[in-house]
């Protein structure tokens, strides 16, 4: 497993070693002692699978709230989307910052988002899916977002000329300056 620190503390680009031969690969996509031996021992309770049919959908960007707060491990198992991580944890140095990262099946990476950031991404090709490991059980009560294209925040999804396809939550998301975030940076 390579495992690629990026400018947000605790986000982290893994990419499992694929072994290959003329039938196709085998890839350990997760493993508990692997992950705890790279410092990183988080007990995820469920696994999620999304189908994004359209080019340019935008799914985010969204977070669970304590105390169903969750960290995610995402990957994508056909086609190709830009991920990102937007860190919203009041008092961090890097509050309101993001990362983006091109996950498809051919690159096999996976992204690393802990609890206290945002998580959105977009689909750079059709029928694109979308799976990801959750650290708590979906909540309803606990389920925010913020808007995708807030200009505040500045993400480059590069839409230009795509109209982006949205849910009407996320449509009505507020922007991160009418955000309260209940989330905290705390210096261990």
């Amino acid at each position: 497993m390579i495992a690629e620190e990026t400018k947000l503390p605790g986000v982290v680009i893994l990419t499992p070693r694929r072994f290959g031969d003329e039938r196709g690969f085998f890839s350990e996509s997760w493993n508990r002692r692997v992950m705890a031996d790279l410092g990183l021992d988080i007990d995820f309770v469920q696994d999620n699978h999304s189908l994004s049919r359209d080019i340019g959908t935008v799914r985010g960007l969204h977070f669970q709230a304590p105390p169903h707060a969750q960290a995610k491990l995402v990957r994508c198992g056909r086609g190709r989307l830009f991920d990102v991580a937007v860190d919203i944890r009041k008092g961090s140095a890097t509050f309101g910052q993001w990362v983006g990262v091109e996950l498809s099946f051919e690159n096999g990476r996976q992204l690393l988002i802990p609890e206290g950031f945002l998580h959105g991404f977009v689909t750079r090709a059709p029928d694109t899916e979308i799976i990801y490991k959750c650290s708590d059980f979906y909540a309803p009560d606990a389920d925010g977002a913020v808007r995708f294209d807030d200009p505040e925040l500045g993400i480059d999804w590069s839409l230009e000329g795509i109209t982006p396809k949205l849910s009407a939550k996320d449509e009505a998301a507020p922007l991160m300056r009418d955000f309260d975030s209940p989330f905290t940076w705390e210096d261990a």
